[in-house]
């Protein structure tokens, strides 16, 4: 391999290592609120997942990388506080589905807006100039997630 070649090799992961670094630093920051949401971390995950819609069980396990027993546990707590509620699918009687409740909306949404005004207050922070640039790289980023060919 040419120097070059290796050498924009290691900055690009150098760079991979930054971003991630800082992602899940400012991630952690901002969830820092979550608590006064009166929802754990795995539940306002969860609840995150249900957002697109009623999931089966075994698919809420599969999207927060769980097994079967753990996500039941966690279902069956959140339906007790009225997070979730369970139904019965209309095509296949045997399947059971899970949704969020208007509470779970409620409670997703006040752990979404509580980690935005953190961010926001940091963002606040900025000269003019980073605040552009700092536009500039959540573009970048927005099209790294929408084109997977990136």
């Amino acid at each position: 391999m040419a120097k070059s070649a290796r050498a924009t090799e290691l900055r690009e992961r150098a760079l991979a290592d930054r971003l991630h670094s800082a992602a899940i630093h400012l991630l952690r920051r901002a969830r820092r609120g979550d608590p006064l949401t009166g929802a754990t971390p795995a539940q306002l995950s969860a609840l995150s997942v249900l957002m697109s819609g009623p999931k089966t069980l075994g698919d809420l396990a599969a999207a927060e990388q769980v097994r079967a027993p753990t996500i039941s546990r966690l279902a069956a707590e959140m339906e007790r506080i009225g997070l979730i509620r369970r139904r019965d699918d209309p095509d296949d009687g045997r399947v059971v589905r899970v949704e969020m409740t208007a509470k779970g909306k409620r409670t997703l949404g006040r752990g979404r807006d509580l980690r935005i005004a953190e961010i926001e207050r940091r963002v606040r922070r900025l000269d003019p100039r980073e605040m552009t640039l700092l536009a500039e790289a959540v573009g970048i980023v927005e099209g790294m997630l929408r084109d997977e060919r990136r």
